[in-house]
């Protein structure tokens, strides 16, 4: 048999390769190198998904991949990165998200954030809260696309990990598709291959940021053209996504998507995203299971001197429309905050849902 004829489509290497690219992907293994890790991620939550939230949610899914709240370069430069850049080793994959404007500042952040073992560095190129305004970054930076490219360019030159930039579909009144395109076509220029854009426009002037999360509407057609335009791109869309049937639908258009708020509000939900969407062997653990699985990580922080709010506050969405769920909620958010208060808080919660 000639070489040609032994690799042909339809012989017996070609069968058996098939043979074990199944085996091989009912064990969850990934098969194609093309194949994104970013298909499930968590979106970066202010206040919300820190690290202690983010070691919870990996009870739920080993593959989903996880973000920090946003941490500005200034704060690394001019306070205690070693603090600020904290995570546990069970949080990977994990990426640290900055905020900033300067391309050498921003730099020597993202060369911090990979020596701390990050494993991507995301941009803030989204957020529209006064607060980031005024330290001109977050979503007015989409007005500037030019230095966006420059701050990317500059972290990229000194990390050796995927630099990536997350934002907004426009800003005001500069939202069209045309600038849209425009934006991300600059920033990839200069090698950027990941954006992660949630699918509605931040208004700057007159909305908070909760506001921006819930009044511009959604246009995730905007999303599904920049990944059509520009095919080679790995394109992840973010924005009003609250469920995984509907994270399935999106995904027959992009390369990812990005959960937020029901991702934090109703974490078992996150049970079966390995399964659903990564095709592995779907978890059949309660919820009750998942919290106990959880309990050696609240131990250790309490041992630490860690006050159990820290942990106890991320619990709160664990039982959400179950039998009990609301006496488990109240007895956290009544007891958790409590000086002293200590694992046994934890354990009365969940004889409400036993």
């Amino acid at each position: 048999m000639t070489r040609r004829e032994f690799l042909t489509p339809g012989s017996a290497f070609d069968r058996t390769l098939q043979q074990l690219q199944e085996l091989l992907f009912t064990h969850g293994a990934i098969l194609n190198t093309t194949m994104s890790d970013h298909i499930f991620c968590i979106a970066p939550m202010m206040d919300w998904t820190d690290r202690h939230d983010r070691v919870f949610l990996r009870q739920f899914s080993r593959r989903a991949f996880l973000y920090t709240e946003m941490v500005t370069s200034a704060a690394l430069k001019y306070g205690d990165a070693q603090y600020l850049l904290q995570y546990d080793p069970a949080e990977h994959p994990v990426a640290l998200q900055l905020g900033g404007s300067d391309p050498a500042e921003l730099a020597e952040a993202a060369q911090l954030g990979r020596e701390a073992g990050f494993d991507e560095i995301n941009l803030n190129v989204g957020c529209p809260s006064d607060r980031v305004q005024s330290g001109a970054f977050g979503a007015c930076l989409m007005a500037e696309p030019d230095l966006v490219a420059k701050c990317i360019a500059s972290m990229m030159r000194v990390v050796d990990c995927p630099v990536t930039v997350k934002s907004r579909i426009g800003i005001d009144d500069r939202d069209s598709l045309d600038e849209l395109l425009r934006f991300v076509e600059t920033i990839a220029n200069v090698g950027c291959k990941m954006f992660i854009i949630h699918a509605r426009k931040a208004i700057l002037q007159g909305l908070s940021p909760k506001e921006n999360r819930e009044i511009p509407p959604l246009h995730y057609d905007r999303v599904f053209a920049v990944k059509e335009s520009y095919p080679e791109l790995e394109i992840i869309i973010n924005g009003g996504i609250g469920s995984l049937g509907q994270a399935q639908e999106l995904l027959q258009q992009v390369d990812g998507v990005m959960l937020g708020r029901e991702a934090y509000q109703n974490p078992y939900l996150l049970h079966q995203v390995d399964s659903l969407l990564y095709g592995e062997a779907n978890a059949t653990k309660s919820r009750q299971e998942y919290l106990l699985d959880y309990v050696p990580y609240i131990e250790a922080q309490l041992a630490k001197g860690t006050p159990l709010k820290h942990m106890s506050r991320h619990l709160l969405g664990l039982f959400k429309g179950q039998p009990g769920g609301k006496q488990f909620r109240r007895h956290l958010s009544e007891n958790g905050h409590k000086p002293n208060a200590g694992l046994n808080v934890i354990m009365e919660a969940l004889s409400f849902v036993s």
